[in-house]
């Protein structure tokens, strides 16, 4: 047998070639749209694609069956619940149906839940009969995960229905495949079908009936509730890429070459409503670029940011360092954005003969950051992060809004307002804070290093603090201690007000602004920051230096 897996690290995408080396038959399971490599490996082992196998209708990457199909005559294969839905020839197989390729067998289980098309193919080496050598089990089983229910909703499909039958796919078809059987899905961690898919590529069904929470003993009931709950928004793009899957589209020439364009054609198709996406890093964005351009580095998830900030079917036009145009524009292609125009030729020299077309992004320090928040009124802090990210924390007064809600939220902002923004490292940010600078936002930053520099950087030296032994000097001021619930029931200052950093926001009106606020913490650092937001509201707060360890050392009393 032949068994080879595909991993697509920028869209935690899985594809999989089944091979029989006897017949010379095989079958490509949920391909990428750039298909060379399943030719080349047919090639390299004397086998003929047969059949492309599509386990569902994929929201999140534009497929190659087509491209496959044109390329070997391979028949297009899904499920039953899917007749009738595609606009290309197709064959449709029902649940226990057998796909042979020789002695290698693949056997087809429907397994809705996901989709209500979603199908597993069971993959024996010894006929139908044979021991399950592995299942690929599609968005329907992650490692450490299941696919999410929920993506169906704008059409009309609950997640609640979606979730009761996932459930039932798992323990009636799935769990009921030995132990040993390995499983392959078609993400890993990092895609947004799931919520906490793990790094691994490959599992078994022994493994994961013990460690996934999804597959922990439970009634029906709990297992919707939490497979529904707390599923990060989904990325703009993933309608209509599910739609395209489902349509007879034209086919993509990864050999085709990139137009080149000069400045002037480039801003012209600008005018027009072309949007230009900057693939370098945020660095060289930062240092200068063409004004009204959105920087989405090549070097992350880039398509998938891609499509999350923009309209499907808006015209692309790229500014790429050399040599990677083809690459950014296959990347486009992979999620369905065809309508790439062109890409700036020699964008350095092209930026540095026309300077009143560049411009810089706004960066700041953690540091100037927590001076602003103490100067600047009315100042706005957007964090783009993901829910379960912020959960750990925020920077105080921040509002969330995910990536892939940011386009559709701007009606509801002030462009004329200073506006901050944060990611968790800086990337995500660079994207976000170059895309409201391109919706006419006028004062725009973002956070160098994100959340993370903030929660682990010092405070500045220049906000107002006040010494442990001279806070008793001040009878009349509200002790602010901004830790955690855990960190209060150890030891806190008799008199104080706990309200944890990330309730602040919420829990201002607790606080009275006529009075002034001393600032706790553990060391002085958060407690430094959640001063700089407050003074940015009109309070009067000062930071208590060292926080509770400087308090203890001396000697001064707790409960």
């Amino acid at each position: 047998m032949f068994f080879q897996q595909y991993y697509l690290e920028c869209l935690s995408h899985a594809s999989y070639m089944v091979g029989d080396t006897t017949t010379g038959h095989a079958a490509v399971v949920d391909p990428q749209r750039d298909i060379q490599q399943y030719l080349d490996d047919a090639r390299e082992n004397g086998l003929t694609i047969t059949k492309v196998i599509e386990t569902h209708f994929h929201a999140d990457f534009l497929s190659g069956h087509l491209e496959l199909a044109e390329a070997t005559g391979a028949a297009i294969v899904y499920g039953r619940a899917a007749e009738g839905r595609v606009e290309f020839p197709a064959d449709y197989v029902d649940h226990g149906s057998h796909i042979s390729l020789g002695t290698v067998d693949l056997e087809i289980l429907e397994t809705p839940g996901h989709t209500p098309e979603s199908i597993s193919v069971v993959v024996r080496e010894n006929g139908p009969t044979g021991t399950p050598h592995a299942v690929l089990t599609g968005d329907t089983l992650f490692i450490g995960d299941v696919g999410r229910p929920d993506l169906l909703v704008s059409v009309g499909v609950t997640a609640d229905d979606l979730a009761h039958q996932l459930y039932a796919s798992l323990h009636t078809k799935l769990l009921t495949l030995p132990d040993s059987t390995l499983v392959y899905p078609a993400h890993g961690a990092g895609s947004s079908c799931g919520k906490q898919l793990s790094t691994e590529t490959v599992s078994t069904i022994g493994e994961q009936r013990r460690t996934n929470y999804a597959l922990a003993p439970m009634v029906v009931d709990d297992f919707v509730e939490i497979v529904t709950e707390g599923q990060n928004v989904a990325p703009l793009y993933f309608p209509f890429a599910a739609n395209r899957n489902r349509q007879a589209r034209p086919l993509h020439d990864d050999d085709a070459p990139v137009i080149e364009l000069r400045l002037n054609e480039v801003l012209s198709l600008q005018k027009n409503g072309a949007v230009i996406i900057d693939s370098r890093d945020d660095l060289a964005f930062a240092v200068g670029h063409i004004r009204g351009s959105v920087n989405v580095g090549l070097g992350g998830r880039f398509a998938e940011y891609v499509g999350e900030i923009m309209h499907p079917g808006t015209s692309i036009v790229l500014v790429t360092d050399p040599g990677k145009e083809q690459e950014s524009r296959t990347r486009l292609a992979r999620i369905g954005f065809d309508n790439v125009l062109g890409a700036l030729h020699n964008p350095i020299a092209s930026m540095m003969e026309n300077p009143a077309a560049v411009d810089k992004l706004s960066r700041l320090s953690v540091e100037a950051l927590a001076e602003r928040m103490a100067s600047v009124r009315d100042l706005v802090v957007i964090d783009v992060r993901n829910g379960g990210e912020t959960a750990l924390g925020m920077l105080p007064g921040a509002r969330n809004i995910p990536l892939p809600a940011l386009l559709m939220t701007l009606p509801e902002l002030d462009r004329h307002v200073p506006v901050v923004v944060n990611c968790a490292g800086g990337y995500r940010s660079a994207i976000a804070s170059s895309l409201l600078k391109s919706q006419g936002f006028t004062d725009v930053s973002d956070l160098i290093g994100g959340y993370n520099a903030w929660a682990t950087s010092n405070i500045p030296q220049s906000l107002p603090t006040i010494a442990v032994r001279e806070v008793s000097q001040h009878p009349d001021a509200v002790l602010l201690d901004c830790r955690e619930q855990e960190e209060w029931d150890e030891a806190h200052i008799d008199g104080a007000v706990l309200i944890p950093m990330i309730q602040l926001p919420d829990r201002l009106n607790e606080i009275d602004k006529n009075k002034e606020i001393i600032c706790v913490c553990r060391s002085g650092n958060r407690s430094g920051k959640v001063a700089a937001w407050l003074l940015n509201n009109g309070y009067r707060a000062v930071n208590m230096t060292g926080g509770m360890l400087a308090w203890k050392e001396a000697g001064l009393p707790v409960t």
